[in-house]
């Protein structure tokens, strides 16, 4: 998708792919095949290149550092990358700049995870500082009896990188906001409507935007810490500022991911400019476009792995029954519950829109009567 946006701006991009039929490697022609993770691989690749940017977070901040040595632009650099890499660290940093944090604590050991438990009182998120994705290395302990699971859990998921463990208070959200902003070097900056994310089993299946009945207010001061955040870390790209909010209203940050982000992808289609395109422009030091929307309502549902297995097929009927739907597949093998693509539908009446993404989603998982 960025190498999409890319094209119409004359942009060549190189790809360092984990192998030959992943997504990108698939459409884009200058293709490396390797292993991010190992020094000589990314520095060959590099080379050459007039900016690195990312579609995870999970290049070694080591590497990068070493790259910026060379004279190499690295976007986002590997002092604000490592606030996504590692939840201790970020949780550390939005401490200190006033950022709303769950009550939280690095915990060494069972017994720590078990005194914390004790003092705020069950039950706790434990998560792994490093390596969790879509709901993997993040624990609900009810109670003292599960505090040995995140540290048996947690050797399944580090990667040769220090892993601890962070411990959070449960927070009873109401529901999830994703805050998306995009920050240049040169300073300029631009936010998108604040959309809520609609999870189930730890994966976004659903994004609507704007986020349903958040005032202007709360929509704005949204933004504003998004925007905050992205400035005080030093962010280049792409910044998606994962937000829980409570019941009263309030918001605590969840997660930071610096880089394009599922619950933006409604921005391809929906937005005037979307987040991939802000991504190029905003590492290449750019103007940035306009993030505004195309029609005062969005929905973007995810495609995951069901019983349908032609997707290209099933757009026969998806299409044929809604023609402004707009349909990204990733060309990925079908396999249950893994994001394989997905949906946009946008205009002016929240309860249609959503209903014609749920369908079409539905259908390309399997369900004929979704």
């Amino acid at each position: 998708m960025m190498h999409q946006a890319a094209i119409s701006l004359g942009i060549t991009v190189r790809l360092l792919a984990e192998g030959p039929d992943v997504s990108a490697a698939q459409v884009i022609a200058d293709v490396t095949v390797g292993d991010y993770t190992d020094p000589a691989t990314v520095e060959a690749f590099a080379t050459g290149c007039d900016v690195i940017t990312f579609d995870h977070e999970h290049v070694p901040t080591t590497i990068l550092h070493d790259l910026q040595s060379r004279g190499i632009a690295v976007r986002p650099g590997p002092d604000a990358l490592v606030h996504a890499q590692d939840k201790a660290v970020m949780r550390a940093r939005m401490e200190a700049i006033g950022a709303p944090n769950p009550t939280w604590r690095v915990c060494a050991d069972a017994d720590e995870l078990r005194a914390f438990g004790d003092e705020i009182g069950w039950p706790i998120i434990a998560k792994t500082s490093r390596g969790g994705y879509d709901g993997k290395g993040v624990w609900k302990i009810e109670g003292p009896d599960g505090v040995d699971e995140p540290f048996t859990g947690m050797k399944q998921v580090s990667a040769g990188e220090q892993v601890v463990i962070v411990a959070e208070e449960f927070v009873p959200f109401a529901r999830e906001l994703s805050a998306l902003v995009v920050r240049s070097p040169s300073g300029q900056a631009a936010a998108y409507p604040i959309s809520e994310s609609v999870q189930t089993g730890g994966i976004c299946v659903e994004t609507l935007t704007p986020a349903p009945g958040l005032s202007e207010p709360a929509a704005v001061a949204a933004q504003q810490l998004a925007l905050r955040i992205s400035h005080e870390l030093g962010v280049v790209g792409m910044l998606a500022v994962e937000l829980m909010e409570r019941a009263d209203g309030s918001v605590v940050v969840n997660e930071l991911a610096m880089r394009p982000h599922n619950t933006g992808h409604w921005t391809i289609d929906a937005a005037r400019t979307s987040q991939f395109e802000n991504h190029i422009r905003a590492v290449l030091d750019l103007p940035l476009g306009e993030p505004d929307m195309r029609a005062p309502v969005a929905v973007m549902a995810n495609v995951l792995g069901g019983d349908e297995t032609d997707l290209t097929g099933a757009l026969l009927h998806c299409f044929a029954r809604d023609r402004e739907l707009r349909a990204h597949l990733y060309g990925k093998e079908v396999k249950p519950g893994r994001k394989v693509g997905h949906v946009t539908t946008y205009g002016d009446d929240l309860e249609v829109v959503r209903r014609r993404a749920a369908h079409a989603a539905g259908y390309l998982m399997g369900d004929p009567n979704a």
